[in-house]
């Protein structure tokens, strides 16, 4: 059997979420090797007690296993572990997050530049519009858009994006071949030609309560920065907001008529230094630098001419993924690197110090010029 085939087993194994299916593959270094340890070795493993080891020795997954896997083959869809490089990178950071998806699309999910829009699903002709308006703008920069492929905002911003021919990816509460909800199913394969469907639930999985705040930390976590349009104190898009923010994604809101209760959300986030105000897509693309990004592509004198020996271990590393040009997130600098979050960010600050290493808005950090 493929190691896949083991991936997608471990996944589906009773007791076993996200963070517990890469905490036994790191312990055991492969899918396979986890269903090959014994018992008495699993429950050595942090967070494993005595059922979930049964479960795994037991197999009770593979039936179900092989007809997923079956599945994927007949209906061309992908599943990415959280090992492989098709996996989002800046997803894969992220504690929760999923150790497995499944995809059917044939967009990069590692595109230079994701942005989230989300909003009520009672949305006002006014936040159709902005949404519409910002969605066409943002892909004069070559931007991806991520959504939740729900009412409203979320699919207003999918079927802009498919009108532009921009790349739009739908995350989903929901198995890959159930479109919720249904009247958004010929939206859904119409984006399957430029972007994608992905979700981390098998065949089946129906849209569940719980299922929607998940997607959620999808949306939130692959994507660079998140832009709500509309929505209401309390809702799903303030959950996104939320979760982007303790991601450290940057967080836009767009203010809006102040008798409006679909605008209550936006300014309270706005009001709460929890988003920044936007009221057109170069807002977003400055603060993100994107505006700088050709400026940046040309290699600093200060690389050229720079000794590299006077660096320690950690700062070599760092300054060899700094020297391609382009400012690199914090996350995607100590994914890279190996060095973990915490000392990497101690080492941009090192660097920052010895005037190497500038900071930019969003956790960017570049080689200085």
């Amino acid at each position: 059997m493929s190691e896949k085939f083991y991936q997608l087993a471990l996944v589906l194994t009773e007791g076993v979420g996200a963070v517990l299916a890469k905490q036994l593959f790191s312990y055991c270094g492969s899918a396979e090797e986890v269903f090959k340890a014994s018992k008495a070795s699993l429950v050595k493993i942090p967070q494993i007690g005595e059922k979930i080891a049964q479960n795994i020795i037991e197999k009770a997954s593979f039936k179900q296993a092989e007809a997923e896997l079956q599945k994927t083959e007949k209906e061309n869809i992908q599943l990415i572990f959280y090992t492989e490089s098709a996996y989002p990178e800046r997803l894969r950071n992220i504690h929760d997050a999923p150790s497995l998806l499944y995809y059917a699309g044939n967009t990069d999910l590692n595109a230079p530049r994701m942005v989230a829009i989300v909003g009520t699903r009672q949305a006002t002709e006014y936040g159709k519009e902005i949404t519409r308006r910002l969605v066409a703008e943002l892909g004069q920069w070559n931007v991806t858009i991520v959504s939740g492929l729900a009412y409203g905002i979320d699919i207003q911003a999918h079927k802009e994006a498919v009108k532009q021919n921009i790349p739009t990816i739908g995350v989903m509460a929901t198995g890959i071949e159930i479109v919720y909800p249904p009247t958004h199913h010929s939206a859904a394969q119409e984006m399957k030609k430029n972007g994608g469907l992905l979700t981390e639930y098998p065949f089946g999985a129906k849209p569940d309560a719980r299922h929607f705040p998940e997607r959620n930390r999808i949306v939130a976590g692959m994507c660079d920065a998140i832009i709500v349009i509309e929505t209401a104190r309390k809702g799903g898009s303030m959950i996104t907001a939320e979760i982007a923010n303790s991601y450290d994604r940057e967080v836009f809101a767009v203010p809006n008529s102040l008798n409006v209760p679909t605008a209550e959300g936006c300014h309270y986030l706005i009001k709460s230094h929890q988003a920044r105000l936007i009221s057109e897509a170069l807002d977003l693309v400055k603060i993100m630098n994107w505006d700088l990004d050709k400026q940046e592509k040309t290699t600093p004198k200060m690389l050229q001419l720079f000794d590299e020996s006077s660096l320690s271990d950690a700062e070599k590393i760092v300054f060899k993924l700094l020297s391609q040009g382009k400012p690199v997130h914090l996350d995607e600098l100590g994914w890279q690197s190996g060095l973990g979050i915490s000392q990497t960010a101690s080492t941009l600050l090192e660097m920052e110090f010895k005037g190497l290493v500038r900071s930019l808005p969003g956790k960017l950090f570049s080689l200085q010029k």
